[in-house]
């Protein structure tokens, strides 16, 4: 990276988290929309794919503006919206008049920009996790939401956090039910390998701007391989796992299963930072990935070992059949016992329960509106849950995870400032180079 840019963000970075408010918006709710009753005006950010999921979500306000590389996506959300103008550069739609909030379902390597800008610009944002695929861009994005904090309504779309058994889990670990806490792990099982960036092939079809869909990242060549995932919300398999338009695992299924530990911890940076995987590959991030961090003590529990497993690498199970039918989850362990959950469901495990124990899992039904938390926050409603103050440290640790299991070193972490202490290597890697035309403050 150019040092000078570098230094540049660096220094955005320790004035807007010291407080210095260099670009604190004005006062009260930017855009003016304060009553329940009043619609806001939306752009749709990344208008196909997954972002139909929130078509429902949105209908009820006044979706003014469409934004998408493909003019099929774009021609099938006008369908829906049909008094929206249609953008194809993000960059442009943001200047769009009157716009008082976003939706960002773009794809992952213009998450951080797209939020970025558009809080610059006043507006609230709901942005598709992972929020960011740097640490340094995590950083970026939750200072500047937090230099605008009262102001700015903003929420990682990390939607099974509205699923009543994280909130249940939540109650569980505080109220004591498995004593006091020691360590934590969460996991997922999905497996996806690829051998490295796909090789060119033909050339993009008329109706795709693939120069915007690379956006930031570095030149490679089209290839339809990139565009083959089916149905809303499934392309990202086809692309994530690629350094250079995604966090393969880690942003994917990791921002919503950490997510279910992240809830009940009260979390801060960690301190430290340890990774091993499958070997390096310079074109794709790790399938098989265990992370693992110290995180601080806080005012109700001690310091503990929060840990995050992948592609096949688990946890060490306390009985049997302890993780059977769990592909997705998360464990506290506790001086009292284990309480093992995934997303719609938990079990406790006392201590002592003996190795060949049947267990018998509590359902958990019931949760809330993911995003219409975040519309009433718009209009001055109470703050979401998942704002990019709570889900920035979160994508923050993951991503800090990659960048251990590439150096393959423990990492002194100091969370404050934002840099690897003990070693250069590693704190390069916080951050990645973009192409010209596309800056993280714009």
């Amino acid at each position: 990276m150019n040092e000078s840019k570098q230094l540049q963000r660096r220094q955005f970075l320790k004035q807007t988290l010291a407080g210095a408010g260099l670009w604190i918006l004005p006062s009260g709710i930017v855009s003016g929309k304060s009553s329940p009753n009043n619609k806001l005006n939306i752009a749709l950010i990344g208008a196909g794919g997954r972002c139909t999921a929130h078509y429902g979500a949105v209908s009820g306000e006044n979706v003014v503006a469409l934004c998408d590389i493909d003019e099929n996506h774009l021609a099938q959300a006008a369908t829906k919206f049909p008094g929206a103008k249609s953008y194809s550069d993000w960059r442009k739609c943001l200047e769009h008049k009157g716009l008082d909030a976003v939706v960002c379902a773009t794809t992952d390597q213009t998450h951080a920009h797209v939020a970025n800008w558009a809080m610059l610009r006043g507006l609230h944002v709901y942005c598709e996790k992972p929020l960011a695929n740097t640490v340094e861009e995590a950083r970026i994005v939750r200072a500047t939401y937090l230099a605008n904090k009262g102001k700015l309504a903003t929420q990682v779309g990390t939607q099974r956090h509205a699923s009543a058994n994280f909130a249940e889990v939540r109650r569980l670990i505080r109220e004591g039910a498995i004593g006091e806490l020691s360590e934590v792990s969460a996991w997922g099982d999905r497996q996806l390998r690829r051998p490295g960036y796909l090789p060119a092939a033909g050339t993009p079809p008329k109706y795709l701007n693939y120069d915007l869909w690379l956006g930031p990242s570095p030149l490679h060549p089209y290839n339809p391989g990139y565009f083959a995932g089916k149905g809303p919300g499934t392309n990202c398999l086809s692309w994530n796992m690629y350094w250079d338009f995604g966090s393969g695992q880690v942003g994917d299924m990791g921002s919503h299963t950490m997510d279910l530990a992240w809830n009940a911890l009260d979390a801060g940076l960690p301190t430290s930072a340890v990774a091993t995987g499958d070997p390096f590959n310079p074109d794709v991030s790790p399938v098989e990935l265990a992370s693992h961090f110290k995180i601080p003590a806080n005012d109700w529990r001690p310091a503990i070992r929060l840990s995050w497993y992948q592609g096949g690498a688990m946890p060490k199970a306390p009985i049997d059949s302890a993780f059977r039918g769990v592909g997705h989850g998360a464990m506290f362990t506790g001086s009292k016992g284990i309480l093992i959950a995934d997303f719609g469901s938990y079990v406790i495990i006392p201590k002592g329960t003996p190795a060949s124990a049947r267990l018998s899992r509590k359902g958990v039904k019931g949760g809330y509106n993911f995003q219409g938390e975040w519309l009433a926050a718009c209009k001055g409603g109470p703050e979401p849950a998942c704002n990019f103050d709570y889900g920035g440290k979160l994508i923050e640790m993951m991503l800090l995870g990659l960048v251990a299991y590439r150096t393959g070193t423990v990492l002194d972490y100091d969370g404050a400032a934002g840099k690897v202490t003990n070693s250069a290597t590693a704190d390069a890697l916080l951050s990645r180079t973009y192409r010209e035309g596309w800056p993280m403050v714009g």
